[in-house]
């Protein structure tokens, strides 16, 4: 039984939320808390294995209560955030102090229409109050020494010549922006390829990632638009609520969003962007599967390696929030590398060409 507290200034986003919750046999709501510096008392009186927090509170704010829990006592947080510019920019910041997740309230503070974000809510919840946030419950990956054996495919059947062209491909989801956080300002501001991010994320969220990350790195940073040509040292990250596709136009790469639902019902999906770059060719591609739930990313690996091949690398269980989306990835054989995440732009960088011809 995973034990809840649920922290929010409004008695009926606390009811809605502890009801929603208990609706599942596997979580128990042990008590709930008005603002942050009654949910550290409670915290420590009811030893909770998840704490919900909403950010926007009197007393003690949830930002400031996350950096005490943090501080004191660490134990997975999901953040109950706005949509708004300030809501959205405080969500990203709570991430990287280390909250496990964040449920986006879908009309503001106090949002009737809280129904909406039920089942994410309590998928999350059940993610966060796994043990060591492994998802324990799949089988055990293959071993490094089967990685690459039983599939067929076509890798490296580019030739290795300096007039190759090449491409980076991201995706993750639970525990992405901490860990975009520890790859992207690692990689150099002269980088011969563009990188292309896909973080599940809302609507509303994923600019202020972008202009984050874009701060703390060399390269540029930027939520990706309709339309623009992707130039290399640049990093694409797909906003949140739309699919990102990549097409090759005269030499150049130009990418696409649209709104189209997909089979891994994630939007952005992993699986969308990569396999749209089986079509792009000329260009080397690496791809980077970090961590998140659930197995999006994996189809799109499979479809990469069958189509022109490329470099996989994986983020490791040690360094993952959540071990579903790599773990997904290894037992297909196909990874090439499994990288702690403060490992994992050396790795990229292991297979970036110095010059071209």
């Amino acid at each position: 039984m995973i034990r809840v507290l649920v922290v929010d200034d409004s008695a009926f986003m606390r009811k809605m939320i502890t009801k929603f919750l208990t609706s599942n046999h596997q979580i128990a709501v042990v008590g709930t808390a008005r603002n942050g510096e009654e949910a550290l008392q409670k915290i420590t009186e009811l030893r909770p294995d998840v704490v919900t927090l909403d950010i926007e509170m009197p007393v003690m704010n949830g930002k400031e209560t996350l950096e005490k829990i943090m501080a004191d006592d660490p134990l997975p947080v999901i953040i109950v955030s706005s949509q708004t510019r300030k809501g959205a920019d405080i969500t990203i910041e709570c991430l990287e102090l280390g909250a496990f997740d964040f449920i986006a309230k879908p009309s503001g503070s106090v949002s009737i229409d809280l129904y909406k974000v039920k089942q994410e809510l309590i998928e999350k919840v059940l993610a966060a109050g796994q043990p060591n946030n492994k998802e324990h419950s799949h089988p055990a990956p293959k071993p490094l020494s089967q990685l690459k054996s039983g599939f067929k495919n076509n890798r490296s059947t580019i030739p290795p010549t300096g007039t190759v062209k090449q491409l980076i491909c991201i995706g993750t989801s639970t525990g992405g922006p901490r860990a975009l956080q520890k790859v992207l300002p690692k990689l150099p501001k002269n980088l011969k390829a563009p990188v292309f991010v896909v973080q599940h994320m809302p609507p509303g969220f994923t600019a202020s990632l972008a202009n984050r990350l874009n701060h703390l790195s060399e390269v540029t940073v930027k939520e990706a638009e309709n339309g623009e040509r992707a130039k290399e040292g640049w990093v694409y990250i797909a906003p949140g609520g739309k699919n990102m596709a990549i097409r090759p136009e005269q030499g150049e790469l130009v990418i696409t969003l649209d709104d189209r639902d997909t089979a891994s019902l994630h939007k952005p999906s992993v699986d969308y962007l990569f396999h749209s770059l089986t079509s792009v060719k000329g260009f080397e591609k690496v791809a980077v599967i970090m961590t998140g739930m659930g197995s999006d990313g994996t189809e799109g690996v499979k479809g990469l390696i069958k189509n022109g091949g490329g470099k996989v690398i994986v983020e490791s269980a040690e360094s993952s929030v959540v071990f579903g989306m790599p773990k997904a990835v290894l037992n297909t054989g196909l990874a090439d590398e499994v990288k702690h995440v403060d490992e994992i732009a050396a790795s990229i960088m292991t297979y970036m060409k110095k010059e071209r011809a």
